[in-house]
């Protein structure tokens, strides 16, 4: 364009030098797209998406191939007006050129329309700083929008990789029934290296569409899983480069993370606080020229990082809380018993983080503690005798008192389990308008029957004949119907008076419980041999695959348990995020809750037995004061 006016006599604000030396490095990008004498199909769109610079070294026909429905080509007046000067003043691109005149006047917008990028954007961003709760009713507007434009096919949205790829991942994980065929478009890896984006290395593209590619709800979603192996394979060959990732402020730590934990192995408070510490007030993008978002990335800061700081507060006086009900309710005098408060709380807090619902996280953890005490009990030193006192005491529950205590031990455990849970039912009885005392008392005895069932495998050396019988047991044993489902009750919304018996809450029940049993298994299968234990992976190894001794056939054992909770994931987000439902979504959303934990426990080994990644990961929710630098 500078070439241009200079043809024409104009006069220009800059010295001679200056302009031969933007000229110069115009030159010298032209050369290095045409070191081939074939360009690739990535350098063609590179040169199509700065055409307004290249005058004559362009072939302009070329060129008409990336205009789009509204007129304009990439959505860029100086690039459309450079083809409408080129192409006989085409008339589509100068109808678009009229309308952005129209709406701005002499000075006009680098890239326009641009909205949908910088709306969705926004959205995303509220979120990774947690503070989405404040903007729910502008956020749900955005997206509605958003939607009626996934729907209308808007180019806008459809034709940029990196705002595709956000608005499928959004509008998918806030209930909106759209179909993975929307990005058809970016399925094979050829798509990325035909694109501006592929010739530029944008790291942002690939991440973005990695992060899509995770959000699986059906069992065939090919489009998916395509773009998740090549965008991956793509992201690591750029780690493994020496060239500087992507030309915008994507930093090296930030795909590493994203390749290291998978979207459903991350935790929301542990994300916001990563986040928080990382963001970047001065972040700008590099489009037709710098771009910096508004100023209001210095207001989201310091609204998250008040907010994360007044709920680590709430955080820290439940885990007092939680220290002293060890000891009121004994659980200390129990030497066998795992009891770690600050594992459990922060399982509840990175999810379950907002400082109003203190009363559902602190029954999350209570139980979480009482659950892995009787566990204890179950798999370490409870004799015949106690193991059925127990059962007999909980079965009976508000009649406890015709069973009687074998010991002291059981006494202590059955007395926390009951006195603690007697609590819980009275304070959701508040929320919820009715009683939900029985429903409490089937979780818990539907737990104590499995474990006890388990600990006969074990004694008499019996194991089940089928997985199908195996699963009936191992589901409820794992123990996770009294930590998940009594906090239902205590969020917020008014359950049906039935819940417990609807379909919808028990499929959401069985898969949270299949992802936790299985994901145990295949991390505990060694040592469970040692113990005699009956687990998944040497059942199934026995039962289908030749033998447990093999080692072919544990492998193969553990790759069909492997896809078997691949499958429990994916068909538990989906009754998570689709739009209607007898459960309500925040109620759905604490069986995903779960999921996600478990995920990230077992995503090494199990959580218990590695203290110091756990250990780290609570004290920065819990514990550690957010390190964000002065204003």
């Amino acid at each position: 364009m500078l070439a241009r006016r200079i043809g024409m006599g104009l006069d220009i604000p800059l010295n001679r030098a200056d302009m031969d030396a933007i000229l110069r490095l115009r030159d010298t990008e032209l050369k290095r797209c045409q070191l081939n004498s074939i360009m690739a199909s990535g350098s063609k769109a590179f040169m199509a998406y700065v055409a307004e610079g290249l005058g004559d070294l362009l072939d302009w026909d070329q060129l008409m191939a990336y205009q789009r429905k509204n007129g304009s080509f990439f959505n860029s007046p100086a690039t459309t007006a450079a083809a409408a000067i080129h192409n006989g003043y085409n008339g589509r691109a100068l109808d678009y050129l009229d309308s952005l005149i129209s709406k701005f006047g002499s000075s006009v917008p680098t890239v326009y329309p641009w909205n949908a990028y910088s709306w969705l954007r926004m959205v995303d961003t509220l979120e990774n700083m947690g503070v989405s709760c404040s903007f729910s009713s502008e956020i749900n507007h955005i997206l509605d929008i958003t939607y009626r434009s996934w729907l209308d096919n808007d180019e806008e949205i459809m034709l940029d990789m990196a705002t595709c790829a956000v608005a499928f991942r959004l509008l998918r994980m806030h209930g909106y029934n759209i179909s993975s065929d929307g990005l058809a478009l970016f399925s094979k890896e050829s798509s990325f290296h035909d694109s501006v984006q592929g010739y530029l290395g944008d790291t942002e593209a690939l991440l973005e569409l990695y992060r899509a590619s995770q959000v699986q709800i059906l069992e065939e979603e090919i489009i998916l899983q395509d773009i998740g192996s090549w965008s991956a394979k793509l992201l690591k060959q750029q780690l493994c480069s020496s060239k500087k990732l992507s030309r915008s402020s994507i930093d090296t730590s930030e795909v590493e993370y994203a390749l290291k934990f998978p979207w459903y192995a991350t935790l929301e408070r542990l994300e916001h606080k990563r986040n928080i510490e990382h963001f970047k007030t001065d972040h700008f993008q590099l489009l037709k020229s710098a771009y910096w978002p508004p100023r209001a990335n210095e207001e989201i800061l310091a609204l998250a990082a008040d907010g994360f700081r007044s709920s680590q507060a709430v955080y820290q006086q439940e885990l007092q809380h939680l220290e002293s009900w060890v000891k009121e309710v004994r659980l200390d005098e129990l030497e066998f018993a795992r009891v770690l408060p600050l594992q459990v709380l922060f399982s509840a807090a990175a999810t379950m983080f907002p400082s109003e619902l203190s009363e559902a996280r602190l029954a999350w953890s209570k139980n979480s503690i009482l659950t892995t005490a009787m566990d204890d009990l179950f798999d370490i030193v409870g004799s015949r005798e106690e193991l059925e006192n127990l059962v007999a005491l909980v079965d009976r529950w508000d009649a406890y008192q015709d069973v009687g205590f074998c010991s002291q031990r059981v006494e202590i455990l059955f007395r926390a389990i009951y006195d603690t849970n007697s609590e819980f039912a009275a304070k959701a009885a508040g929320v919820q308008n009715r009683s939900i005392i029985d429903h409490v008392a089937e979780l818990w005895i539907d737990t104590a029957r499995g474990m006890l069932a388990e600990a006969e495998w074990r004694t008499s050396g019996q194991a089940p004949s089928s997985m199908a019988e195996y699963m009936v047991t191992a589901e409820p044993s794992f123990a996770l119907g009294p930590i998940v489902p009594i906090p239902l009750y205590l969020v917020g919304p008014e359950l049906p008076g039935n819940v417990a018996r609807c379909p919808e809450y028990r499929e959401m029940l069985r898969h949270m419980n299949i992802c936790g049993r299985l994901l145990n298994d295949l991390w505990t299968y060694s040592k469970e041999r040692r113990e005699g234990t009956v687990n998944g992976v040497l059942l199934l190894a026995d039962l289908r695959y030749g033998g447990s001794s093999s080692a072919a056939s544990v492998e193969a054992a553990k790759r069909e348990l492997s896809r078997a909770i691949e499958a429990s994931r994916r068909e538990l987000l989906r009754l998570v995020v689709r739009e209607d439902g007898a459960v309500p979504r925040p109620c759905r959303q604490l069986f995903w809750n779960m999921c996600k934990v478990l995920h990230l426990f077992y995503l090494d080994k199990d959580g218990y037995v590695s203290p110091k990644v756990m250990m780290h990961a609570a004290s920065a929710v819990l514990l550690q004061p957010l390190q964000v630098p002065p204003r």
